[in-house]
């Protein structure tokens, strides 16, 4: 098998990363992009001593640390959002997001993630409870719940109200979450893909942005439908089954980027 087949299946997780750890789908496809051309530029370089996908987001890595996109963005990523990361930014310490994602959101170990980012193992843990701790002092927001499986439906509530969220409320199908995003604004929307009376929450979520711009999470279970290269894609997207580590982490990042909880310089 060719390196380019081996890498293949892993492009679509790569994307998820790349897009939630700069908070957009252009920027996140560019350092994709890079890495992808740095691979083919110089195949002899990539890591043959460890799994290809280790290998992938270790050359993403090292394109992250050395390259800068910031300044061409092209889907909205602009200056309110790149002011309200910088402000973040200069409260934390980048590794700690890294970790925090690696870890929680691509499901890596604490020993590939130390590999990844280049620290000893034994700093990890401490790097992702820096970030949680710290994104979670920072944002506050009130979410919109968009799921029809009601176990489901608590546990992410639990989670939600746990980070010190308010959840304005729950809703099953399309036409429910619309009038609920219409009454009660939320600064946040947690949608599943599929809903109880076969309508669709991607439809749900165009309605509601439709209305008034808002941060949004999918969650489903088949994320390689939705991460098909192809525009538009999600920026925040949860596998389903989760772990509740990965829908703190993702509701963490998807605050990080919202100016209603933009730090106050």
């Amino acid at each position: 098998m060719s390196l380019g087949q081996q890498l293949a299946p892993h492009l679509p997780f790569l994307r998820r990363y790349g897009r939630a750890l700069t908070g957009s789908q252009s920027h996140g496809d560019k350092y994709v992009r890079a890495t992808l051309e740095a691979i083919v530029a110089a195949p002899a370089e990539f890591p043959r001593d460890v799994d290809p996908r280790l290998g992938l987001y270790r050359t993403f890595q090292a394109i992250w640390a050395s390259t800068n996109f910031e300044d061409d963005a092209d889907d909205g990523f602009g200056d309110d959002q790149e002011s309200i990361a910088r402000a973040r930014l200069s409260r934390m310490t980048p590794l700690s997001r890294q970790a925090l994602l690696l870890t929680a959101m691509e499901g890596f170990t604490p020993e590939d993630t130390a590999y990844l980012i280049e620290v000893e193992p034994a700093e990890v843990e401490s790097l992702v409870a820096d970030a949680l701790s710290e994104i979670e002092n920072q944002t506050r927001a009130r979410v919109l719940i968009i799921e029809d499986e009601p176990i489901i439906a608590m546990d992410v509530e639990t989670i939600v109200r746990d980070l010190g969220h308010e959840v304005t409320g729950v809703a099953v199908t399309r036409d429910e979450a619309v009038a609920l995003a219409m009454q009660d604004r939320p600064g946040l929307v947690l949608a599943d893909i599929q809903l109880a009376d076969d309508s669709s929450g991607i439809d749900a979520v165009k309605d509601i942005l439709a209305e008034f711009q808002v941060p949004v999470i999918f969650i489903t279970a088949f994320p390689e439908r939705l991460l098909t290269g192809e525009r538009p894609e999600p920026t925040f997207l949860i596998t389903k089954p989760f772990q509740r580590s990965t829908v703190k982490a993702a509701i963490s990042q998807a605050l990080f980027f919202d100016q209603s909880t933009a730090p106050v310089e």
